[in-house]
């Protein structure tokens, strides 16, 4: 039974059109940059699709998708077949596109004579079999929803029609994709467990119990006292969280907000967000340092895990993790650790404000963008797994991306798909892929690892209640501060 769509033939040679890696160089000027100079760009249309400059620049859905498709004698550049998929999903869900592609990949040119059939599907099977392949890889985790896989394997079926080679090299295309899903769902387990069996150690208090908290076995200090090796954990854990997060998850928000009962469908069968346990990963790190700082009871201890944490940071910096050195500097920035200068007294601060104003906001984090271009151009020209890595501070990378949606418009005024916004938008997520395929070369501590992960941390009430007990409110506010939030901790331990 063929689709109730209908697709128009827009195409009669698509080897022929310009195609351009618009992306290919990094740190290039935006695409959609206004800085063209003096002369006039040269404007080329072919079939519902606009070209500037050999640059596709707009077109139809129909269009674009027709130029995803491969024929006897096209292939897609793998420039546009990420973008378009990394894109697509703003307009049909992966499940409507895979449908379409199947479409017109195979029962679009069907002519009803078997033998003709089969030497077609031989002759175009092994180009199928390299799109489907580039889609897995990319994209594994669209295949997630139980009928994109059944697609897939459906096409492996027609494919096996004309050619056996190809119907085992999609054999062994399900295979590693069914690993990676495999993989994934352990992970996303184990997050889960993780998570469950730290709601279940009993919580740091504060107050009275505070004391023999500090003086616990797993004490930071008494765990990891180099702060290199500890920040080579915290790498562990960003590189392989980073590794889990599907490039479709920096568009996917935007997609859901689209108001098709389909797409909401398809999307809801997605587990939680890796994106979002990422930056959950963020905020518990904060407050893990926050925590371990408030916690000690005597001043010269606390100094010490200042000054700790301060060495983590610039290891971090070295490393070029600066997502972990963000969040240390985010925690030490909390109030209930800022207001502690008794114990700041004690620490030279040099090292710590060079980082803070590495990581400074103001305009529009220049001093941090400049770090990371120096690592991003180390790491395109590194001889070893170290040199390469390149952790970003994940929510400005979020934030970037998220401006470039709102600030560019997904269809032009004449209503095609403003594709010079989606070159942009793949050049950044292509980039982090880029970082993410970094294997950590460091050597794994366990036990750090584990407490780094598992260990409970004070919530922002305990945290601020431990800052007043290393030292005593300095006004009437802070005094006032401190009275309601003993007795609402007792209120809640009682109630425990």
């Amino acid at each position: 039974m063929q689709p109730s769509y209908k697709m128009t033939h827009v195409f009669i040679l698509r080897s022929s059109m310009p195609q351009t890696t618009p992306y290919s160089s990094k740190f290039n000027p935006s695409a959609y940059s206004s800085c063209h100079g003096h002369r006039q760009p040269v404007e080329e249309n072919y079939g519902g699709l606009h070209y500037r400059d050999n640059k596709l620049v707009s077109g139809s859905l129909e269009a674009l998708i027709q130029l995803l498709v491969p024929t006897v004698d096209y292939y897609p550049d793998r420039s546009y077949i990420f973008t378009f998929l990394l894109s697509s999903r703003l307009f049909l869900n992966p499940l409507e596109l895979m449908s379409r592609v199947c479409y017109l990949c195979v029962d679009h040119h069907r002519v009803g004579d078997p033998q003709t059939d089969k030497k077609r599907i031989r002759e175009i099977a092994p180009k199928i079999v390299q799109l489907l392949t580039e889609w897995t890889e990319t994209f594994p985790y669209d295949f997630r929803d139980e009928r994109m896989m059944r697609s897939l394997k459906e096409m492996t079926h027609r494919l096996a029609f004309g050619d056996e080679l190809s119907r085992r090299a999609m054999h062994r295309l399900i295979q590693r994709l069914l690993r990676k899903l495999t993989t994934l769902g352990q992970y996303e387990e184990s997050l889960a467990t993780t998570s469950a069996a730290a709601a279940a150690i009993e919580r740091p208090l504060p107050l009275k119990a505070k004391q023999p908290l500090a003086r616990r076995e797993e004490c930071v200090l008494n765990l990891c006292d180099d702060p290199f090796v500890f920040a080579q954990q915290l790498t562990h854990i960003e590189m392989e969280r980073l590794s889990y997060i599907g490039p479709e998850e920096f568009v996917r928000a935007f997609a859901q907000k689209r108001p098709s009962d389909n797409r909401k469908s398809f999307f809801s069968k997605r587990k939680s967000s890796n994106l979002e346990a990422y930056i959950e990963w963020f905020n518990r790190l904060s407050y893990l340092i926050a925590t371990e700082i408030c916690m000690p009871v005597k001043k010269k201890h606390r100094a010490r895990v200042l000054e700790f944490f301060i060495d983590v940071a610039q290891e971090c910096f070295n490393i070029g993790n600066f997502n972990s050195l963000m969040a240390i500097i985010t925690g030490m920035n909390m109030n209930p650790v800022s207001r502690l200068k008794k114990t700041w007294g004690k620490v030279n601060t040099d090292k710590f404000d060079i980082l803070v104003h590495q990581m400074d906001p103001s305009s529009n984090f220049y001093s941090y963008r400049t770090a990371l271009r120096g690592a991003t151009q180390r790491s395109s020209t590194a001889h070893t797994s170290q040199e390469m890595i390149v952790i970003p501070f994940f929510s400005l990378f979020i934030k970037d991306i998220y401006f470039l949606n709102e600030g560019c418009a997904n269809r032009l005024p004449n209503g095609q798909i403003n594709f010079e916004k989606f070159w942009e938008l793949a050049k950044q997520v292509s980039e982090f892929l880029s970082w993410r395929q970094v294997v950590c070369p460091f050597e794994r501590d366990r036990k750090t690892l584990q407490y780094l992960i598992s260990t409970p941390v004070f919530s922002e009430d305990e945290l601020q209640l431990a800052s007043y007990e290393s030292e005593g409110p300095e006004n009437n506010l802070e005094r006032d501060t401190r009275r309601s939030l003993s007795v609402s901790m007792v209120t809640s331990m009682a109630v425990w």
